[in-house]
């Protein structure tokens, strides 16, 4: 059922994430702002409608204090099977997405080296195949690298390795079915305090909780 994750995190604005060029951003930037955060795919069936209608929310609300949070996610049917970059052109040229799209949520990770008990970060992996990483997690193949292991962490919206931010969102407001993120385009809506106020299913098309962030706006 996917009970809820506890988190010690009061608000958004205390996690830091990572943009589609693997930058960081501090979340407490959008501070103030009600926020969609919402997972995306461009290869899905719902992708079409919902960057679409995200689009239009976000030209409509975005001067009233609305930002939209879109993270890839490849952990639906491999739905979202390039890079972060990818995702970001796709959302941009096709659907004319302003608002910021950051790093992949699946099939992306960090690669350390543990040299004497200290690893030491040596930057982001892309479009490698899930079964490679297990594999490597599970045999801790040798470093290329001189005098370490290769220690891999996989980020996602579901399981053991989700993404801190989803873990906030996730115990915040569980679904109909319980905490789980059943699919793409799953939605949460966040006031201006980072407090989550609500979780629409990806069947929700963006439009239709327009209502929501307008009542949103005013009271948060």
């Amino acid at each position: 059922m996917g009970a809820s994750q506890s988190v010690s995190q009061k608000s958004l604005h205390d996690f830091t994430v990572k943009d589609a060029r693997g930058k960081d951003v501090d979340l407490g930037i959008y501070k103030g702002k009600v926020l969609l955060v919402v997972n995306i795919a461009s290869k899905c069936g719902f992708t079409d409608s919902n960057y679409t209608q995200l689009a239009e929310l976000h030209n409509r609300y975005r001067d009233k204090g609305f930002e939209i949070l879109a993270f890839p996610c490849n952990q639906f049917l491999k739905q979202e099977p390039g890079t972060s970059q990818d995702a970001q052109e796709f959302a941009c040229t096709r659907y004319k997405a302003e608002y910021p799209i950051f790093g992949k949520l699946t099939f992306r990770f960090q690669v350390y080296i543990a040299n004497n008990c200290k690893p030491r970060f040596l930057g982001y992996k892309e479009k490698v195949e899930e079964n490679l990483l297990l594999f490597a997690l599970a045999s801790k193949i040798p470093s290329l690298f001189a005098n370490g292991d290769i220690i891999i962490l996989l980020v996602r919206v579901n399981g053991p390795d989700t993404a801190p931010v989803y873990k906030f969102l996730k115990a915040k407001k569980s679904g109909l079915w319980g905490a789980r993120i059943k699919w793409n385009f799953t939605k949460f809506l966040v006031d201006r305090e980072g407090h989550v106020m609500e979780r629409f299913s990806t069947t929700t098309p963006p439009l239709a909780i327009e209502n929501d962030i307008k009542k949103a706006l005013r009271e948060s």
